[in-house]
């Protein structure tokens, strides 16, 4: 049996072959963990073969891990310099970071090696796009003291509605539940919400957000309680669903979601509409915080921005990149459970008062603490490492032990990621994540989950539920999102 390039261990080519067949199995499946662990198997019985590699960075990508996608990638590229697929699936999780560049040099390989393959060219045109369209905006770009706000420019009372609207109406600029109930119904049956009414529930949200510290403080009186959501990604139906259980947002029965509000779902804006109203009719019934989807380069991509344009209108394009600046990044309930997007830090000695001092007022950083608390995930090992996303980093259960110690806290909780039963509770039972897009993005079969707590104690309730089935799709709200 001849040792591996790679390795120098023994390798086993019947039976990596074998493996390889049942990891596209669990692929096809799309039980994307599964497919992951075969593959790896695969390359450990021959780590010499490039299509082991570059099938397990699919999976990656599939998972949102575009960090280890890449590194698949690269040695299915070393091991093979003239494997188009290497360099077409390092290019496509490029692409999902945003990192049209680097992107487009991978996909001018692919068109080199693969001169007549449609997808190729098609993916390389969008490259090439992107990249003219991100020199154009460097080129015209405004210093950020120069800016001129989008909103101030946007007066919704000089908004005419015409008579034969029959959708839900605001009286004057109070935003009531009986409002918001009808402006629910009229989504939920497949109707759209006027651009006045629209603009004034966006506007009057992002006064109240910018009034906000980037951490917020939030009290739940003993013998009440408190729900957390995590994602929701555009699943307005599901966002029903969860209403239907827990009953509607309300200064009795407050909720927390956390981040990933837009993108991949077909209802982003519904939604988004849905959580503003809410925040407008009550601002103690619900908060909201900001996720790593909750900006610009990530609506581009991921399809907010399209819906945007289709639904709504250009100029919401501009508001809601200046709104999602205004989201708070994390929050504490009762000074013992912070709860955030993403997750911890890349160094020890982080307080509560480091997070109230973040300038969040602009697009997530590539680095920082910002950018760590909306895109960092735990792992099972100590300390930390890389993270498989290719932003942010992993942490083990020390990191969460020492910050919860430093900060007199019980508890992290954070969302960011798909699970299967809707959450995980890891690192010794400190750190909870949940999940509320139940068969996220109509493939993952994964169930969806909300936590509520009800104080003194604060013990987490997970309570989780499946994705709601729809048959039908209403022709006004077609839009193209590239994924």
């Amino acid at each position: 049996m001849p040792p591996t390039m790679a390795t120098g261990m023994p390798t086993n080519t019947s039976r990596a072959e074998e493996l390889k067949l049942l990891a596209n199995e669990a692929f096809k499946a799309h039980k994307y963990s599964q497919a992951i662990d075969l593959y790896t198997q695969a390359i450990e019985a021959n780590s010499d073969n490039a299509v082991y590699w570059a099938n397990r960075a699919f999976a990656h990508t599939k998972l949102e891990e575009y960090g280890s996608a890449i590194l698949d990638s690269t040695k299915a590229i070393e091991i093979d310099p003239k494997y188009s697929k290497g360099y077409y699936r390092r290019g496509a999780a490029y692409l999902g970071l945003g990192k049209f560049k680097e992107a487009l040099k991978d996909f001018q390989q692919v068109k080199k090696l693969c001169p007549n393959d449609p997808d190729a060219a098609k993916k390389l045109k969008e490259c090439e796009k992107a990249v003219m369209k991100l020199k154009f905006e460097e080129a015209i770009a405004v210093p950020q003291s120069e800016k001129v706000s989008i909103a101030d420019s946007i007066d919704y009372h000089a908004i005419d509605v015409e008579p034969q609207y029959a959708g839900a109406r605001i009286e004057g600029d109070v935003v009531t539940l009986d409002f918001v109930k009808k402006m629910m119904d009229d989504f939920k049956n497949q109707k759209c919400l006027h651009k006045r009414y629209a603009y004034q529930i966006v506007l009057q949200t992002r006064e109240m957000l910018r009034a906000l510290p980037s951490l917020v403080d939030i009290n739940v009186p003993n013998g009440k309680h408190f729900t957390v959501c995590g994602d929701v990604h555009g699943q307005f139906y599901d966002l029903l669903n969860i209403f239907e259980l827990n009953g509607l947002p309300s200064e009795d029965s407050p909720y927390l979601f956390n981040g990933d509000f837009v993108d991949r779902g077909s209802f982003s804006v519904e939604v988004i509409l849905t959580l503003f109203a809410f925040k407008c009719m009550s601002p103690s019934a619900i908060y909201l915080s900001r996720g790593n989807h909750e900006s610009k380069s990530m609506n581009k991509i991921y399809g907010f921005e399209g819906e945007v344009r289709s639904k709504l209108s250009d100029t919401f394009v501009e508001l809601f990149t200046e709104v999602f600046c205004c989201l708070p990044l994390a929050h504490v309930i009762n000074e013992k459970v912070l709860v955030v997007h993403g997750g911890l830090f890349s160094v020890d000695g982080v307080k509560l008062s480091d997070i109230r001092e973040i300038d969040r007022f602009c697009e997530p950083p590539e680095e920082g603490l910002m950018c760590e608390l909306l895109w960092s995930d735990p792992q099972p090992q100590l300390g930390r490492g890389p993270s498989k996303r290719g932003v942010g980093l992993s942490f083990g259960a020390d990191v969460t032990k020492r910050f919860l110690q430093d900060n007199s806290l019980d508890l992290v909780v954070r969302s960011h990621e798909v699970k299967n039963d809707g959450y995980e509770i890891e690192h010794d039972g400190k750190l909870i994540t949940v999940f509320s897009a139940p068969n996220y993005c109509d493939q993952m079969g994964n169930k969806g989950a909300f936590i509520q707590f009800e104080a003194p104690e604060l013990k987490p309730n997970i309570v989780t539920f499946s994705a709601v089935v729809r048959n039908f799709i209403n022709p006004c709200f077609r839009y193209s999102i590239r994924s």
